[in-house]
C-alpha cells in the first residue's frame, strides 16, 4: 500500500511539475505519507471489527447451553471481560467431537453471520500486533502533519501552501517568458506578501489559526522578493537589502513572539530558507548567500531567547548547514575563504547558543533538556566543514579541532558559572565535546607519540576530577584515554634515533604514558566516592577490578621506556651512513637486565613504604629476567666473568638477593601465602641458575685453557656439580632432619626445603648423570699427568660423585618428616650401585687403552680379546665379592645377584670370547671365571629364607 501511493504521487509529481525532478521527489514522499496514514487508517478499522465480532460471538457463547458457556450473566461485555472469558472458554481444536452442537440462532443477520470467525480463528487473531518502533515514531511523523494539516483551517493552510508554490512558480516563468519588466514583477510579488501579513495581522484575534498562517505566508513572500532583487537581479543595493533583510526577520520573530505562534514562525523561517532552492541565481561571492542565512538565524536566536520552539532550532540549524555543504559542494573556490570563516563561526556560535537557551527554558523531570542534536550537530557538522577550509594550512586541522574545543569550554565555564544544579546535564555534554575537541587536536598537530602522551596527561586530568568530584563518567573517559593513549603509542612505536639522552620523543613519550597510568593506579588503590546511581555502582567494579592492570600497565610502559633509550640509535648524519646503536647487543642486553632490576627495587621499595602490594609484583620477575639475559648472553657467546658484564652481572643478582629477601621478610608466618609459594620456587631456581653460572663460567676457562680435547674438561664440569652437591648437603642438609628451620637464618628460615630438597634433586641427578658420562666417555688423557688407575682426575672425580651420591641419599632419608616412598629409596641405591658396576668397568677399559694398547674406540674395545678377558676376570671377582658379603649378611638377594652376574659372565664367554679370544686369552679366561665360581660355590653358599632360618634354630637342641 504504502509503495503503490508513493510510486503514483510521485509519478502524478512528476507529471504535474512538468517533468522535473523535484515533482518526482515531493510527490513520492507526499505519496509515502499518504500511504502509511491509510494503512494505519486500515489496520484501526480492522481491529474495531475484529472488536465487534469477538463481542458477537461472546453474546451468541453466553446464550448457549453447553459446556462452552463461560459466562452468562447478563449485561454489556467490555472488551476486556470478552478477551479473557474467549480464552478461558474457547473450545479444544483438535478435538471436535467432544463439543456439543452450537444452539441454533433463528433470527441472525446474514452479514454478521457471514462476519463471525470460529472460535479457533478467533483466539489466534484476537490481539493484534504491536507495531515496531520505526513503524510508531512515522505513525506520529504523520500524525502530526495530519494534525496541521487537517487540525483547525485545513482547507487555508492546503490553500497557503500551494499558493506559495504558485507564486514562485508564476515569478519563475513570468521571468523566463518576459512579460513585465523585473522591477514590475519583483513588486508585484511583494505588495502580495504585504497584503497577507496585513490581512492576516488584522483577523490574528477573530480567527488565529487563518491569521496566523497568512502572516507567515507574507513574511515568507516578502524574504523571497528581498532576496531576488539583491542578489538574483541586481535591483537593490547589498546595505538596503541586508536591512529590510532584518527588518522582515524582526517583524517575523516579533508576531510570532507576540502571538506565541510557533506554526508561524515556523513558516516564516520556513519560507526563508526555501528562497534560495526555488530561486537560485550566480553569484560571484556568497556574501549575499550567507548574509542572508545569517539574518535568519539572528531572529531565530531572538526567538529561542523567549520561547522553547525546537522545530525551529532544528529547521534552521539543518537549513543553514545543508545549503552551506550543498554550496561548498559546487561553488567553492579558495577566494571564499574568509567570507566562508566569518559565516561558519556566527553561525555555529548562533546554533549553540539556540540550544543552550533552549535548555535554559525547557525544564525535565531531571533537570533541563539538553537538546542532543543541537548540542552535538554544530560541532560534528561545523567542525566538518572547517576541516575542508583549512585542510591544505599546516596544522589547520589541529587549530580547528583546538578553537571548537575552546568555543564549547568557554560555554560550559559560562554555564557553570551561573551554578543552576538542572543545567548539570547541559554543562557536562559542553564539557565533554570540548575535552573531546581538545583531545582531538593533538594528534592533529603532533606526531603519535607525542598524541598518547599528552592523550594519557589529558586522561590523568579527567579522572582526577572524577574522583575529586565523585563522578565516574570523568573517571570512565580518563581511563578511557589513558588505553587509548597507550595502544597508539604501541601501535606507532618506532627505532629511537637521537642524538639526545633521554630527552627524545621515544623515552619522553613512553615515560608520559607510564606516569599518568601510575598515578591513576594510586589513587585506584582504595574504593572512590561515587552518586550511587546505577551506572556508578557498576562502574565502580569494573574500576575496581582494573586497579591492578593499570599500574602493571604503567610499570610496562616505564619498562619500554628504558629499553627504548638503551637501544637508542645516533642519527646518519652524526654517526656515518646509517644510523648507529649507541650500544653493542650484549651490552644492550646487560644494561636492560640493570635498569629494570633497577626498576623493580624502586617500585618495591616503594611499594613496601607505602604499603601498596601490587607495586611489589614486578619483583617476581627478577629471576626469570635474570635467566632470560644469561640465555641470550650465551647465544651472542659471551661470558658472565668477561669484563665489564661481570659488573653488570653483580649488580643484577645483588638486586635479585635484595629483592628476594625483602619479599621473605614481608612474609614472615604467612606460609599459605602465593607470594610465598612463589618465593619457595624462586630459592630453588636460585641455585639451579648459579649453576648454569658455574658452568658458563668454566666453560670460558676451559675455553681459555684448551681443555676440550682432554679429560679434563668433563672432569671440570663434573667436579663443580659435585661440589655445589655437597656444599648444599653440608650447608642445608642440617635442616633436613629438623621439623623447622627458625632460627637457621636467611635463606634457610623460611625456605630449607627448597634447597635441602627440591634444588639439591636435579643436582644430583646432573651429577648422576655426569659420573655416568665420565665413566663410559671419558678416555682419561689429563695432560701433563700420566694415567694412573684409580688415582688419576677421572676415577677420582666418578668416586667423589658415588660418594656425595651416598651423603645426599643418607640427608634425605634422615628427612623430617620422612616423605620418601621405600621403593624410590631402594631404586636410588640400585641407580647408584650399576653407576659404581660401570664405573669400575671403565676403569678397565682406560688401563688397557693407556697401559695394554687397547684402542679407544667402540669396535676397537669390543674386538679386543684382551679387553673381553679383563671383563670376563672382573666380573667374576665382582660378583664373588658381592657374594660373600651377602653370605655374611645373609643377603640373600643380593646373592643371587651375584650369581646373576655370574650367569652374564658364562653367557659372554660362549656368545662373545669364544669367537674373539685366540689362545691363551681363551684359555686365561675359561679357567679363571671356572675357578672363581668353584671358589663361591664352596666358600659362599645362598642364604636361607627368613622363615627357614628362624625353623632351623627351633630344630636344634
Amino acid at each position: 500500500m504504502i509503495l503503490f501511493a508513493s510510486v503514483a504521487a510521485a509519478l502524478i509529481g512528476w507529471f504535474v511539475a512538468d517533468f522535473e525532478t523535484y515533482g518526482f521527489v515531493i510527490g513520492g514522499i507526499i505519496g509515502a505519507l499518504m500511504g502509511l496514514w491509510l494503512r494505519a487508517a486500515v489496520r484501526a478499522e480492522v481491529r474495531d471489527q475484529l472488536v465487534k465480532a469477538r463481542a458477537a460471538w461472546q453474546d451468541e457463547m453466553g446464550s448457549a447451553k453447553g459446556p462452552w458457556s463461560g459466562n452468562n450473566a447478563s449485561g454489556p461485555v467490555t472488551e476486556a471481560q470478552s478477551t479473557r472469558t474467549l480464552r478461558q472458554d474457547e473450545p479444544p481444536v483438535a478435538q471436535p467431537n467432544r463439543s456439543p452442537p452450537r444452539p441454533e440462532v433463528v433470527s441472525r443477520p446474514v452479514a454478521a453471520a457471514a462476519a463471525a470467525p470460529r472460535p479457533a480463528a478467533v483466539s489466534q487473531d484476537m490481539s493484534p500486533q504491536e507495531p515496531s518502533l520505526a513503524e510508531q515514531w512515522i505513525m506520529r511523523m504523520v500524525a502530526g502533519a495530519k494534525a496541521w494539516l487537517f487540525g483547525g483551517n485545513t482547507i487555508v493552510r492546503v490553500g497557503l501552501v500551494l499558493l506559495f508554490v504558485g507564486l514562485s512558480f508564476l515569478a519563475s516563468y513570468a521571468a523566463s517568458a518576459g512579460w513585465f519588466p523585473i522591477e514590475a514583477r519583483l513588486a508585484l510579488v511583494a505588495l502580495a506578501g504585504a497584503a497577507l501579513l496585513g490581512f492576516g495581522f488584522q483577523k490574528r484575534l477573530a480567527r488565529p489559526d487563518f491569521g496566523l498562517a497568512l502572516q507567515g505566508a507574507g513574511v515568507a513572500v516578502l524574504y523571497l522578493t528581498i532576496f531576488a532583487a539583491a542578489r538574483i537581479y541586481g535591483l537593490m543595493p547589498p546595505l538596503l537589502s541586508f536591512g529590510l533583510m532584518v527588518l522582515f526577520a524582526a517583524l517575523g520573530c516579533a508576531l510570532a513572539l507576540l502571538q506565541n505562534a510557533r506554526a508561524m514562525a515556523f513558516i516564516a523561517l520556513l519560507g526563508g530558507y526555501a528562497v534560495p532552492v526555488l530561486l537560485g541565481g550566480e553569484a560571484e561571492t556568497p556574501i549575499g548567500l550567507f548574509t542572508y542565512m545569517t539574518v535568519l538565524n539572528a531572529g531565530l536566536l531572538v526567538i529561542a531567547w523567549r520561547r522553547s520552539w525546537r522545530e525551529l532550532n532544528l529547521l534552521g540549524f539543518f537549513a543553514t548547514f545543508g545549503l552551506a555543504m550543498l554550496w561548498a559542494a559546487t561553488s567553492y573556490a579558495s577566494d571564499d575563504y574568509l567570507v566562508c570563516q566569518i559565516f561558519l563561526l556566527v553561525n555555529i556560535a548562533i546554533f549553540l547558543s539556540a540550544a543552550v537557551l533552549y535548555a535554559h527554558n525547557t525544564p525535565g523531570r531531571l533537570g533541563q533538556v539538553a537538546d542532543a542534536t543541537m548540542l552535538f550537530g554544530p560541532a560534528l557538522v561545523g567542525f566538518g566543514l572547517q576541516v575542508g577550509l583549512v585542510h591544505d594550512r599546516p596544522y589547520g586541522s589541529a587549530f580547528a579541532a583546538l578553537g571548537f574545543g575552546a568555543l564549547y569550554l568557554a560555554i560550559a565555564a559560562v554555564t557553570m558559572r551561573q551554578g543552576r544544579a538542572s543545567m548539570r546535564l547541559v554543562n557536562e555534554c559542553l564539557l565533554a565535546i570540548g575535552v573531546c575537541f581538545a583531545t582531538l587536536a593533538i594528534p592533529l598537530a603532533l606526531d603519535a607519540q607525542w598524541t598518547s602522551a599528552a592523550w594519557a596527561i589529558e586522561g590523568l586530568g579527567a579522572f582526577w576530577v572524577g574522583a575529586r568530584q565523585a563522578r565516574w563518567m570523568p573517571r570512565a573517559f580518563g581511563l578511557l584515554l589513558q588505553v587509548v593513549a597507550g595502544l597508539l603509542f604501541l601501535a606507532t612505536a618506532e627505532a629511537n634515533v637521537s642524538s639526545w639522552p633521554f630527552a627524545n620523543t621515544a623515552f619522553m613519550g613512553a615515560m608520559m604514558v607510564a606516569v599518568p597510568m601510575i598515578l591513576t593506579a594510586w589513587w585506584m588503590r582504595t574504593p572512590l566516592a561515587h552518586s550511587g546511581s546505577a551506572w556508578a555502582k557498576v562502574y565502580t567494579a569494573v574500576e575496581w577490578g582494573l586497579r591492578h592492570g593499570i599500574f602493571l600497565a604503567g610499570y610496562g610502559f616505564a619498562s619500554l621506556a628504558l629499553l627504548l633509550e638503551i637501544m637508542r640509535r645516533m642519527p646518519a648524519e652524526i654517526a656515518g651512513d646509517v644510523p648507529t646503536p649507541l650500544f653493542a647487543n650484549d651490552q644492550q642486553w646487560l644494561l636492560a637486565m640493570v635498569s629494570q632490576i633497577g626498576l623493580m627495587a624502586l617500585a618495591d621499595w616503594s611499594g613496601r613504604r607505602r604499603d601498596w602490594a601490587v607495586a611489589t609484583w614486578p619483583a617476581m620477575g627478577s629471576l626469570p629476567l635474570l635467566v632470560l639475559t644469561m640465555v641470550a648472553a650465551r647465544a651472542l657467546g659471551m661470558h658472565i666473568l668477561h669484563w665489564p658484564d661481570l659488573v653488570a652481572w653483580l649488580l643484577g643478582i645483588g638486586g635479585h638477593i635484595w629483592l628476594l629477601w625483602q619479599s621473605d621478610r614481608a612474609l614472615t608466618g604467612q606460609p599459605a601465602h602465593p607470594r610465598a609459594k612463589w618465593n619457595f620456587g624462586i630459592h630453588a631456581a636460585g641455585v639451579w641458575l648459579a649453576v648454569a653460572m658455574l658452568a658458563d663460567s668454566l666453560d670460558m676457562a676451559i675455553d681459555r685453557l684448551a681443555l676440550w680435547n682432554s679429560s679434563w674438561a668433563g672432569v671440570t664440569f663434573l667436579f663443580s656439580t659435585i661440589v655445589v652437591l655437597l656444599a648444599l648437603v653440608g650447608w642445608a642438609g642440617r635442616a633436613a632432619s629438623r621439623t623447622t628451620s627458625t632460627g637457621l637464618g636467611w635463606p634457610l628460615d623460611p625456605s630449607a626445603r627448597a634447597y635441602w630438597q627440591v634444588a639439591t634433586l636435579p643436582i644430583a641427578l646432573l651429577t648422576y648423570a655426569g659420573a655416568l658420562t665420565a665413566a663410559v666417555f671419558a678416555q682419561g688423557v689429563v695432560d701433563p699427568l700420566p694415567y694412573l688407575p684409580l688415582v688419576n682426575p677421572v676415577d677420582l672425580s666418578v668416586a667423589l660423585a658415588i660418594g656425595a651420591l651416598l651423603l645426599w641419599r643418607r640427608m634425605a632419608l634422615s628427612a623430617q618428616p620422612q616423605d620418601m616412598p621405600a621403593s624410590l629409596d631402594k631404586a636410588g641405591l640400585i641407580a647408584i650401585g650399576l653407576l659404581a658396576f660401570i664405573a669400575i668397568n671403565g676403569v678397565w677399559l682406560r688401563t688397557a687403552h693407556h697401559w695394554l694398547g687397547a684402542v679407544w674406540s667402540a669396535d676397537g674395545l669390543w674386538n679386543d680379546a684382551l679387553v673381553q678377558l679383563g671383563f670376563a676376570i672382573l666380573w667374576s671377582v665382582l660378583a664373588l665379592g658381592l657374594m660373600l658379603i651377602a653370605h655374611r649378611r645373609a643377603l640373600r638377594y643380593s646373592w643371587l645377584a651375584g650369581a646373576g652376574l655370574l650367569g652374564v659372565v658364562v653367557v659372554k664367554l660362549l656368545l662373545v670370547d669364544m669367537s674373539n679370544a685366540q689362545g691363551w686369552e681363551r684359555i686365561v679366561t675359561f679357567i679363571g671365571v671356572g675357578l672363581l665360581m668353584l671358589v663361591i660355590g664352596y666358600f659362599v653358599p645362598l642364604p636361607p629364607r627368613a622363615d627357614e632360618g628362624v625353623r632351623d634354630q627351633e630344630a636344634k637342641p
